[in-house]
């Protein structure tokens, strides 16, 4: 079924707000955003850089996507559509920075991935503030945020008990 007013991705604002047009993908526009980052993370992992080096960008993107997400869901009338994934882009990207003191591997991308999807999809407390509350852009991207820092948070909780105990 056809969102209603789903614009195209003749748009460029569309066109970044659904990851190049991976929000538009059938089932599950999330999941899709998560995974698509990915690649993209692995090569930033393997590069070495240090985690602060990243954060500049994450917080200007993270900016920058609020202001366009509130434009345009304004421009096309729509709250929180599904076809916008650089939330979870973003929230990919923030889980990611708490593994860049350890390993970076395929798996350590999977496992944020799974955390990251859990909290994404059960929305703790104060992600529910965001996505329920803040009828701004902010709230559309900001919930994904703090799920990606629930997500770094308990990988760096299970990371030290796994090398503390094994």
């Amino acid at each position: 079924m056809k969102e209603k007013n789903a614009p195209s991705l003749s748009y460029p604002e569309v066109v970044f707000l659904s990851f190049f047009g991976v929000g538009f993908l059938p089932k599950a526009p999330g999941t899709w955003g998560s995974l698509a980052i990915c690649p993209i993370l692995y090569i930033l992992g393997v590069s070495e850089a240090p985690f602060f080096v990243f954060i500049p960008f994450l917080i200007m993107a993270t900016i920058i996507t609020c202001y366009v997400a509130e434009v345009t869901q304004q421009k096309f009338d729509l709250h929180d559509p599904g076809w916008i994934v650089m939330d979870e882009v973003l929230g990919m990207w923030t889980a990611w920075l708490f593994t860049l003191s350890g390993n970076q591997s395929w798996l350590t991308l999977l496992i944020i991935f799974g955390l990251f999807r859990f909290f994404d999809i059960i929305k703790f407390w104060p992600a529910t503030y965001f996505d329920k509350e803040v009828k701004h852009g902010a709230g559309t991207i900001l919930d994904d945020i703090v799920s990606g820092v629930y997500a770094g948070l308990v990988f760096l909780l299970g990371d030290y008990l796994f090398r503390s105990f094994f």
